[in-house]
C-alpha cells in the first residue's frame, strides 16, 4: 500500500483539484482500505481496489456535500454578524478622491498636518512659507474637501450619509 501512495495522490489531485482535499481523500482511502483489508481478494490488483475505494469515497463526499448544502433562506452565511464595512470603504474612497482634487499646495499641507501629524511650524519649514500661510492653506483644504463631498461640517464626515456616485466625481474633476 505504501508504494501506491504516490499514484493515489496523483489520482486524487486529478479528481479534487485542491491539494488539501486530495490529501484528505488519500488519507480517507487508506483508512478505509486498512479497516476493510479482509474484503480484499488475494490475486486481484491492490491498485485497482484502492482506486475504486478512492473514487467511491470521492463521489460519496460530493453527494453528501450537495445534500447538506444550506438552503438560501436558512443559510447562516447570508446573515451578517456585524455591520457592513462597505459604507466606510466607499466613504474612505470618496474622501481620498476629494483630497486628490485639491490644489497641490493645499493637499500637501492637509497631508502633513491632518494625516501625518506634523506641527504647523515644521510644515512651514518644509513648505518654505510662514505659519500663517500654512494655517490658511489648511483651512482652505478642509473647506475644499467638505465642499467636494457636499458637506457643511466636518462632523458630517463621520455620520451616515447617502453615498456619492461616480458621476459626482467626474463632474467635480471637470469643474476643477
Amino acid at each position: 500500500m505504501i508504494d501506491l501512495i504516490p499514484a493515489l495522490r496523483a489520482f486524487a489531485r486529478t479528481i479534487c483539484h485542491v491539494p488539501d482535499d486530495a490529501d484528505d481523500l488519500v488519507q480517507e482511502t487508506l483508512t478505509k482500505a486498512l479497516a476493510n483489508l479482509e474484503k480484499f481478494e488475494p490475486g486481484t490488483r491492490l491498485k485497482s481496489w484502492l482506486f475504486t475505494i478512492m473514487r467511491n469515497t470521492h463521489y460519496t463526499r460530493l453527494k453528501a456535500a450537495a445534500r447538506e448544502a444550506p438552503g438560501l433562506l436558512d443559510c447562516a452565511s447570508s446573515r451578517p454578524i456585524s455591520q457592513p464595512s462597505q459604507d466606510w470603504s466607499v466613504q474612505s474612497r470618496e474622501v481620498h478622491q476629494a483630497i486628490q482634487n485639491l490644489p497641490s499646495h493645499q493637499r500637501e499641507v492637509l497631508m502633513l498636518i491632518g494625516v501625518l501629524g506634523v506641527s504647523y511650524e515644521e510644515t512651514a519649514e518644509i513648505c518654505g512659507c510662514a505659519v500663517g500661510t500654512i494655517k490658511s492653506r489648511l483651512n482652505r483644504a478642509r473647506a475644499g474637501v467638505l465642499e467636494l463631498l457636499g458637506e457643511r461640517s466636518s462632523q458630517a464626515l463621520i455620520e451616515r450619509r447617502p453615498q456619492l456616485s461616480d458621476s459626482h466625481w467626474d463632474a467635480e474633476s471637470a469643474r476643477h
